[in-house]
C-alpha cells in the first residue's frame, strides 16, 4: 500500500511545501509595504502662511446727522410790574424804551452766540473711526509710494542688529478726516526696539487723502506692516 501511494504522497508533500515557501516569502513583502504607507501618512505636514492683513468687510452705518444750529433759546417771559406813582427823584433812574429794547436785544445776541459756540465745539469733535468706508484713505503716491517712504526713512536699531532680530511689525493707526495720522498702536510686534521704530515711522507719515463716507471726510482705521530684515 505504501509503495502504491508513494508517488501521490510525494506530489502532495511537494505542493504543500511550495505553498508554505510562497507564503513565507510574500507575507513580509506585504507587511513592509503596509508599514511604508503608514509612515508616509504619518509624515504629512500642513503649513499655512498668512501674509496680508485685509480690511474687515463690515457694513458701516451712516454717520449721525449734524446738530441743528437754528435753535434759539427762548427767553423767559417776565410780567411787567405796575407802579402807581413815580417820585420825581426816581425819573432819572428809569430806562427809556430805546434803552430797554437795546438791552434785551444785546442779551439775546449774547445767549445765541454762546449756544452757537457750544454747538460748533461739539461739531468739531472727531467721531469714532470707521473700519471701512465708501472711499478708503489713500497715501501720497499710493501703496508703492508708502512702502518706498518706509524703506527710505526706517533706521534699523543697533541692538536688534547685534542680536540678529528680524520680522514684520503690524501697525494700526487712524487717518483723521483731515488726513493726519493719529492713534498709532501695534497689532503684532516682534521686539520692543523694532516696535518702537515702527511706531516712529508711522507717526511721521506724510498726510493721506482722507477717507469719505457719503461724500464727507471721516476718520478711518488703516493697517500697514513694516518688514525688518537683515541682508
Amino acid at each position: 500500500m505504501l509503495r502504491k501511494k508513494y508517488s501521490r504522497n510525494v506530489t502532495t508533500s511537494l505542493l504543500i511545501g511550495i505553498i508554505i515557501m510562497i507564503a513565507a516569502v510574500i507575507t513580509p513583502y506585504f507587511n513592509a509595504k503596509a508599514l511604508g504607507d503608514l509612515q508616509k501618512h504619518s509624515e504629512r505636514k500642513v503649513e499655512i502662511k498668512m501674509e496680508n492683513l485685509d480690511q474687515p468687510n463690515e457694513q458701516v452705518a451712516p454717520p449721525p446727522p449734524p446738530p441743528r444750529t437754528d435753535i434759539i433759546k427762548q427767553q423767559k417771559y417776565i410780567p411787567p410790574q405796575v407802579v402807581d406813582s413815580i417820585k420825581p427823584e426816581d425819573v432819572k433812574q428809569l430806562m427809556t424804551a430805546d434803552q430797554a429794547q437795546t438791552d434785551v436785544t444785546n442779551k439775546e445776541v449774547i445767549e445765541v452766540a454762546k449756544q452757537v459756540k457750544e454747538e460748533v465745539q461739539e461739531t468739531d469733535a472727531e467721531p469714532e473711526p470707521f473700519l471701512t468706508v465708501q472711499e478708503m484713505p489713500e497715501p501720497r503716491g499710493g501703496v508703492e509710494g508708502l512702502f518706498k517712504y518706509i524703506a527710505d526713512n526706517t533706521r534699523y536699531p543697533d541692538i536688534a542688529k547685534e542680536n540678529n532680530i528680524q520680522g514684520k511689525v503690524y501697525v494700526r493707526f487712524c487717518v483723521t478726516s483731515k488726513g493726519t495720522i493719529d492713534q498709532v498702536s501695534i497689532l503684532k510686534g516682534v521686539d520692543p526696539e523694532l516696535d518702537a521704530e515702527a511706531i516712529r515711522i508711522v507717526k511721521i507719515f506724510p498726510p493721506f487723502k482722507p477717507g469719505k463716507q457719503d461724500g464727507k471726510p471721516v476718520p478711518v482705521w488703516f493697517h500697514v506692516y513694516i518688514n525688518f530684515q537683515l541682508h
